[in-house]
């Protein structure tokens, strides 16, 4: 699928999938200590929603939960209809949830273009005779795959970076990679972890213009950040979790004017 014609692509697969996310009364403790707290909270389909939080509130443990990376304690996770509790993470990933994480994950000896495709694995689907011998129909997969790549980079902007080692990249532009290579598994939903951490002013903006874009080719899109700037002017939803539990959610203006929410995190931020 081309970023072209992403978005009619999209639209048809969460028409078909439904792609709302449902949490319900999820909890997560490791021993006595509570990570989560009966959280419930639900991501309607084709929205732009943030989590946000002080460090520690819980954010990427939830990431983490509907990715299926943590199974939780107690609750339930729905994704177009589907119950995830209990799949393994390249089962949800195959139902249209991709992510980035936090601590940006690369091949750093590996090409632009390598890394990339290395989130298309779950559609290289072919046995390891067709694999080790080039059968015609391995080679037409393996061409269309690299055409994707290719256009997913050009898309987040990298089209000249396509052969150079990821591990020469500058960290906004590594960050851009991570969401191409989650974006060349044609998610209906794109969890994204901090995205604008660590960066530049300059790829902030950067970076901001591409989740804009990417929820512009109709897909779902919910992202933990701490610039709240950010948030505010992305985001048509933000709910913000403060040690565990789930303190409020709404569209952003109504957040950012919450007492409460102030408290627990805007108000930190001004220290």
């Amino acid at each position: 699928m081309s970023p072209t014609t992403a978005a009619s692509s999209a639209e048809s697969t969460s028409s078909a999938t439904g792609s709302t996310l449902e949490v319900k009364q999820v909890t997560l403790a490791f021993g006595g200590v509570v990570a989560l707290s009966d959280i419930s909270l639900s991501v309607a389909e084709g929205a732009l929603q943030a989590i946000i939080g002080p460090n520690g509130a819980g954010k990427t443990s939830l990431f983490n939960c509907l990715t299926g990376y943590y199974r939780p304690s107690s609750g339930s996770i729905v994704y177009a209809g589907r119950v995830l509790d209990g799949l393994a993470p390249p089962d949800i990933a195959a139902l249209g949830i991709r992510r980035t994480f936090q601590n940006i994950r690369v091949f750093p000896r590996m090409t632009v273009q390598e890394n990339v495709l290395a989130g298309a694995h779950l559609r290289a689907v072919a046995g390891l005779p067709a694999i080790l011998f080039g059968s015609p129909g391995w080679r037409r997969t393996e061409r269309s795959l690299r055409e994707d790549a290719d256009r997913w980079i050009e898309f987040v902007g990298l089209a000249d970076q396509r052969r150079r080692a990821a591990g020469d990249l500058a960290y906004g532009m590594r960050k851009r990679m991570e969401i191409a290579r989650a974006m060349i598994g044609n998610p209906g939903l794109l969890l994204l972890d901090e995205p604008a951490a660590g960066v530049s002013s300059v790829e902030r903006e950067a970076l901001s213009d591409l989740i804009a874009r990417v929820h512009a080719q109709g897909v779902g899109v919910v992202m933990i950040e701490h610039d709240v700037e950010l948030v505010m002017n992305l985001a048509t939803n933000v709910c913000v979790l403060d040690g565990g539990r789930l303190l409020t959610s709404g569209p952003p203006e109504t957040v950012r004017s919450n007492p409460d929410v102030i408290r627990a995190y805007m108000g930190r931020r001004r220290k």
